[in-house]
């Protein structure tokens, strides 16, 4: 006789508790640590900007309650800081469009084409990542005077493309190698010619590693105080961190015009970088949901 146990509650697995490893604790401890030795000094310099120059050197680390705007007020009619922001802005954007444009057609045929002296020319690429960049001044002097670009925008633009060049095209060349060939020929049948497959395929798939790139250039060629002070002397074209410079030496005394000045700085780099993840995280997940 078959015995049925329809009062006979259901057994219920009890849940499991989620337990935190001291590992696990000690990670996020050491982040956070980080997290505030990166996020403070910015806090510091925003709060010191609305801040006089007495209060600043008095007690800079008292937060700012009664906050002025004279700092910024001052450093947009004293030092003219907008104008030196948009010329940093036209060298940095230039910078970034020329070293994506040549970059990413040079990586594509690094990475796909397979032709005599491909092994030498990678290796020479490796090697000028060697060379200094104050070993090249004298050369780059000299080739801007002759071509007369000297205190010209295209004076700075030209040394960053070159300087940025060579980490694009090693970047992103990495990253289109690891492109299925499949789709390559899948292209082909459809019709596509080398220009066109660049353009429709491996341009969009490797968004986010253009993303990457144009961060670090962006970065290296906004923060260029190097080259700033030696090819610019005229304030006409002399983007910002050489007017950050000129202000610790000029007015090193007026610590809330320096702070205010240094906020203004940090915004562009803060704005970019934010704008830019989004296409990095945007393509990484097209790039799994299409795998």
């Amino acid at each position: 006789m078959q015995q049925t146990h329809a009062g006979t509650p259901e057994h219920v697995q009890p849940t499991a508790r989620r337990t935190v490893s001291f590992g696990s604790i000690f990670t996020y401890l050491c982040l956070a640590l980080w997290s505030l030795t990166t996020i403070y000094p910015l806090f510091w310099i925003v709060n010191n900007s609305f801040k006089i120059s007495r209060d600043v050197m008095n007690n800079s680390f008292a937060i700012a309650l009664k906050p002025v705007l004279t700092n910024y007020t001052n450093a947009f009619d004293r030092i003219d800081i907008g104008k030196s922001y948009v010329n940093s802005l036209i060298m940095s954007i230039s910078t970034v469009t020329l070293v994506l444009v040549l970059g990413g057609l040079a990586a594509y045929i690094m990475a796909r084409f397979h032709f005599r002296g491909k092994t030498i020319v990678q290796s020479i690429l490796v090697a000028t990542l060697l060379i200094p960049a104050f070993a090249t001044v004298v050369p780059v002097y000299e080739l801007l005077i002759k071509w007369k670009l000297v205190n010209t925008y295209w004076g700075l633009i030209l040394p960053q493309t070159a300087g940025n060049l060579t980490f694009a095209i090693l970047v992103i060349a990495a990253y289109m190698a690891t492109i299925p060939k499949d789709l390559e020929e899948a292209a082909f049948i459809d019709g596509c010619n080398r220009f066109s497959m660049f353009t429709k395929v491996f341009l969009p798939i490797s968004r986010p590693v253009f993303a990457s790139a144009s961060i670090f250039v962006f970065l290296w060629s906004y923060n260029d105080l190097f080259s700033a002070l030696i090819f610019v002397n005229k304030e006409n074209v002399r983007p910002i961190v050489a007017l950050l410079n000129e202000i610790s030496s000029q007015y090193g005394t007026d610590f809330g015009l320096m702070a205010s000045a240094v906020s203004l700085t940090v915004i562009p780099v803060l704005i970019v970088y934010l704008f830019i993840q989004r296409f990095i995280e945007k393509g990484m997940t097209e790039g799994a949901i299409k795998g």
